[in-house]
């Protein structure tokens, strides 16, 4: 049994609850970014004095991969509430939680100041941030794919997914705007602490935001049938975890396998290129910085144009020109570093975010069109979040080790071309959802006649898909 189709809100409406999503994961992607930023710059010598500045650039990048290990459990927590309470509800708990973690984390003491504790304070507050975007990435997208219009759900729901460029963009100008104008001296001093401070006033503008839109009418939908179905006594999922492991399990792994590659290459590529950079290339964190910054903008840009264009052929075969393309750029990406030159530089990292922008922008909606509504929340934040302790967390810890042991690039090109082998597999096993209808998936399972693996989902017509 299914819901209604709900017709596609206002204009007006849309824009705001796309408008509530976007600034909401820019400003936790913001906190996350920062953070990895820090880790590559700062963190070694502030909290790990000791050691030696490579060893010290590994111990800060292990605090940073300890937040991904954080987001499964947020994810299954944000998720199992998210399909019980609303998706709303849980933005909002999500964005507080990471916001005052990154405004605490400004005003740490170092190790200078309390010894040891320094550290420890540190991996705690990183947990938190991990917690909180466990559970913020899933809510995000579902608010914006259960409201959006059908015929364009990949356009729309790929508005989110330019929070984590507009995030690293925000982030990365942030810290170049202060290396410019301080001395490394005042920076490392103190300078470093004012975007983590930043993030409180960010925080506001989001609640101000988040607070002023309406829940999912999907979701809204769902639990009234729920409802009805407690009423008649008919047998209800109890815990949406426990039917997206039995109805959905397929689809988890899925999701786990085509998030290898664009995790990976995307913290390649801005978290560990700072330390390859300013290392074995030798070129200044100000030049590392100011390439990011212009290839975030341009990653922004690109994102939408993916998604609309998923829409139009289908969320499959984009994916598999993002994750296919980041491989074969990896030997290419990493020689241009090497001339030191700025230009150079600066093609290797916008054309590598280009091709993840090809991955990330149809993820939203591709990984939605999965699940069903009752558990929808828990399956797309358990799928997404999962992968990313064995892809995301260890990545820049990987790279930075595979160069300290091998004093070049190849093993870290290789590295990412197998991940991106991984993806390519996960999606060619994927079925194309691009047609479906997320008020005619099943509520508590999948579509009757379907098999276990979740693939249900009424078929819109050609119309409907703008065809």
């Amino acid at each position: 049994m299914s819901s209604p189709a709900t017709p596609p809100p206002a204009p007006n409406n849309l824009r705001r609850i796309v408008a509530a999503g976007l600034v909401g994961t820019t400003i936790e992607w913001y906190d996350f970014f920062l953070y990895g930023s820090a880790a590559a710059l700062v963190f070694n010598k502030l909290f790990f004095p000791d050691s030696d500045p490579l060893v010290g650039t590994l111990l800060s990048f292990l605090t940073y991969a300890v937040g991904f290990a954080a987001r499964p459990l947020g994810a299954l927590v944000f998720g199992h509430y998210g399909d019980r309470l609303g998706r709303k509800k849980l933005l909002v708990l999500s964005l507080l939680m990471m916001g005052g973690a990154t405004f605490a984390i400004g005003l740490l003491p170092t190790h200078a100041t309390v010894g040891s504790a320094a550290p420890v304070l540190l991996t705690v507050l990183r947990l938190v941030q991990g917690f909180a975007l466990g559970g913020e990435w899933g809510g995000a997208v579902l608010l914006v794919s259960e409201h959006g219009d059908a015929r364009r759900r990949g356009f729309w729901a790929s508005w989110p997914q330019t929070g984590a460029p507009a995030g690293q963009l925000l982030a990365t100008g942030v810290l170049s705007a202060l290396t410019a104008l301080m001395s490394d001296s005042a920076f490392g001093s103190w300078g470093w602490r004012i975007p983590f401070l930043l993030s409180g006033v960010l925080v506001l503008l989001g609640l101000w935001i988040r607070l002023s839109v309406d829940e999912s009418p999907v979701f809204k939908a769902a639990l009234a049938l729920a409802e009805q179905r407690k009423a008649a006594d008919a047998v209800v999922e109890k815990m949406p975890l426990v039917a997206v492991l039995r109805h959905h399990w397929r689809d988890v792994l899925i999701a786990m396998g085509a998030r290898m590659a664009e995790n990976i290459s995307y913290y390649v590529i801005t978290a560990f290129i700072l330390v390859y950079a300013t290392t074995s290339a030798e070129l200044s964190k100000q030049t590392a910085l100011n390439a990011v910054l212009v290839a975030s903008a341009v990653h922004f840009a690109v994102i939408p144009a993916w998604g609309a264009l998923s829409d139009r052929i289908g969320r499959r075969p984009v994916y598999l020109i993002g994750a296919i393309g980041v491989g074969a750029w990896m030997f290419p990406f990493f020689a241009l570093i090497d001339t030191r030159g700025f230009g150079s530089l600066l093609l290797a990292v916008t054309v590598g975010l280009v091709f993840h922008g090809a991955m990330y922008a149809p993820q939203a909606a591709f990984f939605a069109e999965m699940f069903a509504t009752r558990m929808r929340y828990s399956g797309a934040s358990i799928g997404a979040q999962f992968s990313s302790v064995a892809a995301g967390a260890p990545a820049p810890l990987i790279a930075t080790a595979l160069l300290a042991d091998f004093g070049t690039s190849t093993p870290i090109s290789l590295y990412v071309i197998a991940a991106a082998l991984l993806t390519v597999l996960a999606v060619l096993c994927a079925k194309e959802t691009r047609s479906r209808d997320l008020t005619a998936l099943g509520q508590d399972g999948p579509v009757p006649g379907e098999g276990p693996g979740g693939q249900g989902g009424a078929v819109l017509p050609a119309d409907a898909r703008g065809l």
